[in-house]
């Protein structure tokens, strides 16, 4: 693995007495999709949060030097009582040039000069990833990205992220509750349930005791299903056949 973008060791948050996080280490390296999954209230938020300053916390955050970071939170509020256009937006966080480009890599152009509190779910995702990647980060965070997008539009934005990982070189750390989704794309799985329950890839982390815990069973079995990559196609009568 490369030199990590980021990592964290130890790290720990603790909030009137109540432990958020508990000796949590991991760390993200440049071209690699890690993705957060766990129940609510286990703390994935917070792990993002700390890792980037903005919660304080005990243990040690380190960052490759004159790391550039794209940011999403998980909830953007769009003042009614403040017009702005989505151009004017993006203007705000990029020079315009860089912000046109963003915008016409996610595929939101059209809505440039519409006010922001009149986009759809979808829309403002794509906004606020195309606000991320503006500055041609090294790392994007994503705390769920695609908390506000239909199920139909959730799996095309992935893929989205994916490619621009490869075309940016980034890293990217984002935290997701569709797992299925979360299986198809990610490199690496982290499990969190205050600490880190388990960490692999999506096939393995599926059958550990500690996810089976967490999810049950049969989420174990659809994603075990769902994340299958065929090495086969089937004859007319339905039968498997391996090429080769």
């Amino acid at each position: 693995m490369n030199e990590p973008l980021i990592a964290a060791t130890d790290l720990s948050v603790r909030s009137g007495g109540t432990c958020i996080l508990d000796h949590v280490s991991l760390a993200v390296s440049r071209r690699e999709i890690v993705t957060l999954i766990g129940p609510n209230g286990s703390g994935k938020t917070t792990l993002l949060k700390a890792m980037l300053g903005l919660v304080g916390s005990e243990g040690r955050v380190t960052r490759r030097e004159g790391l550039r970071i794209g940011y999403v939170p998980q909830q953007f509020v769009r003042d009614a009582s403040l017009p702005i256009t989505v151009r004017r937006f993006l203007g705000l966080f990029a020079p315009q040039e860089a912000a046109d480009a963003a915008l016409a890599r996610v595929a939101v152009t059209a809505a440039a000069e519409r006010q922001l509190t009149a986009l759809s779910g979808g829309e403002m995702a794509r906004v606020l990833l195309a606000r991320a990647i503006a500055g041609r980060p090294d790392l994007l965070v994503l705390d769920e990205p695609l908390a506000a997008v239909d199920v139909s539009g959730e799996a095309a934005l992935y893929h989205l992220i994916a490619e621009i990982r490869d075309e940016l070189g980034c890293g990217v750390l984002l935290v997701s509750h569709d797992l299925h989704v979360v299986m198809a794309q990610a490199d690496r799985v982290i499990c969190l349930n205050r600490h880190v329950c388990c960490e692999g890839k999506a096939h393995a982390v599926v059958r550990d005791p500690a996810f089976l815990e967490l999810f049950g069973a049969r989420a174990a079995a659809d994603l075990a299903v769902y994340t299958h990559h065929h090495d086969h196609v089937h004859s007319p009568s339905g039968e498997p056949v391996h090429d080769g």
